[in-house]
């Protein structure tokens, strides 16, 4: 009897959204040994909400139907199964005050979620000893004479393995490593000073406040001095509501500028009650980044994934869901990776499919957020062209052939054999 193959070991940094919906695709695979090695000693709570859009729902059907089993039992449904919902843009501020100009990420049965419970949801997909937690990379290897990846972890743990994947988030090692540190691409930008504040209440709570309809729903309502947004987690216990202001003014040391509610005088009323709510409590603020784009997302047998990979704004809604199509996607071609040759054709066809897709994201996230501010060429006043825009967009981002997508990704590794 021929002696049996070795499995392919692969490591991923990382254990966010990405990583995990990777990772629960890879453990079932025979062929492969894979394990995470993730930088927090353990997950917390951020107050972070999703509403994944249609495609990181097709994307994760494709890994299996388990995962997407898993976001639907920890999230809180925006209606009913059937019913078709959406988040719902709509103009704060301006003679066109109150018109809703677009319904982003339509999909059957969408639902809200934290962070923290999807990870949850997630982590349940993948045997224990499968995943590290406490473990930050501090240097990546590969040597010419040996085709392995060589880990060092800040703990002192070295681990060789066939090839790591980084979904080590948006100040990824991994993209340092593949880019260079002084890359121009390699660091975080925050081009257009955005700072998103924020705060998280109960729903009991924000119903004293604001209009109790926007506790159920996803709005985002558009200004020029900030869009303001809420989103109900925790299966519509708590909400998470917030305000991004474009050019932000950043004290010498970095400090955020109070929110002021009195600078929205001219928004509408429902949008006023939500910032005075929300400048109650800034504790759950930060500064928005992304990445400009990398000239390439794999080098040798390492590759990067999700925000180390591409970054973005959270204004298109998005970026966990491109994080979930790379998972798609790199789970479908390790399907046929039986040999470690085989490990940099495949990555340089995930690179060639999803490179394209995901860096148009990063730019639509960016016009999002001027869109959004009021700032681009005078969309604001044309309301019928803001709804052209953003059909354009949510078409190109919600009705994609993930299928096909995956599909292109076999069929440029295969043809490389």
């Amino acid at each position: 009897m021929a002696p049996e193959s070795p499995k392919i070991k692969i490591a991923i940094a990382g254990g966010g959204i990405g990583g995990l919906c990777l990772a629960a695709g890879l453990v079932k695979k025979p062929h492969i040994d894979v394990h995470i090695y993730e930088s927090v000693p353990e997950y917390k709570d951020v107050g972070a909400g999703l509403a994944l859009h249609m495609n990181a729902i097709k994307a994760m059907d494709l890994i299996g139907p388990e995962v997407k089993k898993a976001y639907f039992s920890k999230a809180l449904f925006m209606g009913e199964e059937e019913q078709e919902m959406a988040t719902e843009v709509i103009l704060a501020e301006g003679p066109h005050m109150g018109e809703l100009v677009a319904e982003l990420g339509r999909a059957k049965g969408r639902k809200t979620v934290s962070r923290a419970d999807l990870l949850d949801g997630l982590m349940e997909l993948i045997p224990k000893e499968n995943i590290s937690f406490g473990m930050r990379l501090a240097s990546i290897e590969e040597r010419a004479e040996n085709p392995k990846v060589h880990l060092t972890f800040k703990d002192g743990l070295q681990v060789q393995v066939d090839c790591l994947i980084g979904a080590d988030g948006i100040h990824s090692g991994t993209r340092s490593y593949l880019l260079g540190e002084d890359h121009p691409a390699t660091q975080p930008k925050n081009h257009d000073g955005w700072q998103i504040y924020r705060t998280m209440v109960t729903v009991e709570e924000a119903k004293k406040h604001i209009n109790e309809k926007w506790t159920r729903t996803v709005p985002i309502l558009l200004g020029p001095r900030g869009h303001i947004n809420c989103i109900p987690l925790n299966k519509g216990t708590r909400l998470s509501a917030g305000v991004a202001v474009r050019g932000a003014k950043f004290s010498v040391d970095g400090s955020t500028p109070p929110l002021r509610p009195e600078i929205y005088e001219s928004y509408s009323e429902d949008a006023r009650r939500i910032v005075n709510m929300v400048a109650k409590d800034t504790s759950a603020s930060w500064s928005a980044g992304d990445h400009d784009h990398a000239p390439y997302y794999h080098k040798g047998h390492v590759a990067m994934m999700g925000d180390a990979a591409h970054a973005s704004m959270p204004f298109a809604g998005n970026g966990a869901a491109q994080a979930i199509e790379d998972a798609a996607v790199l789970d479908f071609l390790f399907s046929r990776v039986t040999d470690g040759e085989q490990i940099e054709k495949a990555f340089a066809a995930y690179d060639t499919v999803r490179r394209p897709r995901s860096q148009k994201v990063v730019d639509l996230a960016r016009q999002f957020g001027r869109v959004y501010a009021y700032a681009e060429d005078g969309m604001h006043e044309d309301p019928v062209r803001m709804k052209k825009f953003f059909a354009g967009a949510a078409a190109f981002t919600n009705n994609a052939d993930l299928q096909a997508q995956n599909d292109e990704a076999m069929r440029i590794f295969e043809n490389s054999l």
